[in-house]
């Protein structure tokens, strides 16, 4: 069987390959390409796989921009750290969808899967007709507000107010765009899965960062990024050197 992988982090692509490899040594990797136009390229001169193992976010955009600039003929499984994206992977020809860090009983899934419906073709139409329709009926909201308690009221806090959300001497405050500060009385993690993940990123473990707060950034030291905010903070937000290329490219997204 041959393989590629669509993924512009080296590290996470020759990660994915061994995993690959340790799983089923019969699938052989033909190609790693890091962007939209090399994919576009590449699939243009007819050599088509039979699998593609595909990241959503590449560093000059969405992977779902391949699709509309060439065809794949071939089965994928798209690989992402979000999963806002799972409705519109099924929407294209995929048949997995799997969360970064990728674990190797999930990947070990995904390649079963993939062997099963190559093996049946004809009875899985309907079971990916159904999958789809599943998605759209429990696609994923996020909270629009937060009801913050204040004296003997509760106080609606608009998600779109928010600029980032912080941990203080153990109290988790949100700050919103007018600098007004509130008390949450949830942890960060929790708070985390309530909101849009396009929307707000976790810069580190004390501070969840919303993207309209953010002015621009500065390189820190030891290749680490400081953002800078739209409001005043109590100290610099640093993401680290290992979380860079994931900050860009939901930065960019």
């Amino acid at each position: 069987m041959k393989a590629i992988i669509i993924e512009d982090e080296i590290v996470a692509a020759q990660a994915l390959q061994a995993l690959i490899h340790d799983i089923d040594s019969d699938i052989q990797i033909i190609a790693v390409l890091q962007s939209i136009d090399e994919s576009v390229e590449w699939f243009q001169t007819g050599q088509a796989p039979d699998l593609v193992f595909m990241d959503i976010h590449l560093a000059d955009g969405s992977s779902f921009t391949i699709f509309e600039k060439t065809t794949i003929p071939c089965p994928i499984i798209f690989t992402t750290a979000y999963d806002e994206y799972a409705l519109k992977a099924f929407e294209v020809n995929s048949i997995d969808y799997l969360l970064k860090p990728i674990n190797k009983k999930d990947l070990e899934r995904a390649i079963h899967k993939y062997k099963h419906f190559s093996s049946h073709p004809a009875e899985n139409v309907d079971l990916m007709n159904k999958l789809v329709s599943t998605l759209k009926q429990n696609k994923t909201t996020y909270k629009s507000y937060f009801l913050v308690p204040e004296k003997d009221k509760l106080i609606p806090l608009a998600i779109n107010d928010i600029a980032y959300i912080y941990i203080d001497t153990k109290m988790v405050k949100a700050v919103t765009l007018s600098n007004r500060i509130y008390y949450l009385d949830q942890v960060l993690d929790d708070l985390m899965q309530q909101l849009d993940p396009g929307l707000f990123f976790r810069a580190n473990r004390q501070y969840i960062i919303a993207h309209k707060a953010i002015k621009d950034m500065s390189i820190w030291f030891g290749n680490k990024l400081s953002l800078n905010l739209h409001v005043s903070t109590p100290e610099r937000i640093l993401v680290s050197k290992a979380r860079v290329g994931e900050f860009k490219k939901w930065f960019a997204g």
